[in-house]
């Protein structure tokens, strides 16, 4: 009577497959008490926090970096003075994180020829979009951060007969006009465009000292935001005609001799000298 059935039916199986499970309700370890975010949160993924091989610094140094908005200074002397574990440690953890695929580090040149370490933070290793450059050449920008197009500067009148000398004159011309007004200060690519207009000023009989005067007198009050656009529609609106010709230089006319008579035939001739005419000596 105190054996057990064994044709007894077993208890029923919940139809929750969680609730069948042996650790559904954990006596020991964690419990989660989980709070939805709507706000400031950052998705990392469980192959970097549950990673096998990372060590636990490194872990939470890419969950920091992944955190942190773009242009933020992740080097080894910002990250010590942020966290108290000292740079020693921090550098072994971004190799580790480097190795494992989280980061990427390059050197590149920036526009103004300065070295710099680019630090490219993968939230999912193997993972790399169009945008990012891992080679040590500096990437393009994209095209929203390219400066607009430089405006291209006005045509300026172009000299009659070109020579070394002449533009040289023009360029001293042009980088004296700084003396005169601060404002006139002109880069050395502005100066090559606008020497030939100095040129044809100049071969117009114009000193240098005269041209400069003409262009840099009368000057608007309010600032010039492009002086060299302004200087080019000078050049060509108030360009002088050009000279008259000179008349040609006239022939020295020979001197008029007096008359002397012939010493032969007793005949007036002009001579300087008194002698013998033409026919006699002739004869």
């Amino acid at each position: 009577m105190d054996a057990e059935n064994p044709s007894a039916p077993t208890r029923a199986q919940s139809r929750v497959p969680g609730k069948n499970h042996p650790h559904a309700r954990p006596q020991s370890g964690v419990v989660h008490d989980n709070a939805r975010h709507t706000e400031n949160f950052t998705v990392v993924g469980n192959h970097l926090v549950q990673h096998e091989e990372l060590s636990l610094l490194a872990i939470g140094l890419a969950c920091y970096i992944q955190s942190v908005r773009p242009g933020t200074a992740v080097d080894i002397k910002t990250l010590a003075k942020r966290f108290p574990e000292g740079p020693t440690r921090i550098a072994a953890a971004l190799r580790e994180l480097q190795a494992a695929g989280y980061l990427r580090r390059s050197q590149v040149r920036t526009p103004t020829g300065q070295m710099v370490t680019r630090t490219v933070s993968c939230n999912k290793p193997g993972h790399r979009t169009g945008a990012t450059e891992t080679s040590g050449r500096p990437t393009r920008r994209p095209a929203a951060d390219k400066p607009p197009p430089r405006k291209r500067l006005p045509a300026v009148p172009r000299p009659g007969y070109t020579s070394p000398a002449l533009l040289q004159a023009a360029l001293d011309v042009l980088a004296g006009l700084r003396r005169r007004d601060p404002r006139l200060l002109l880069s050395a690519t502005d100066a090559e465009h606008l020497a030939p207009g100095v040129a044809a000023w100049l071969e117009r009989d114009l000193g240098p000292a005269a041209v400069s005067r003409a262009l840099a007198e009368n000057l608007p009050l309010e600032p010039l935001v492009r002086p060299a656009a302004f200087l080019a529609h000078r050049l060509t609106a108030q360009l002088p005609p050009l000279p008259p010709p000179r008349p040609p230089a006239s022939p020295v006319a020979e001197p008029r001799h007096p008359f002397q008579m012939c010493d032969g035939c007793d005949r007036p001739f002009r001579a300087p000298t008194p002698g013998r005419c033409r026919d006699c000596r002739t004869g």
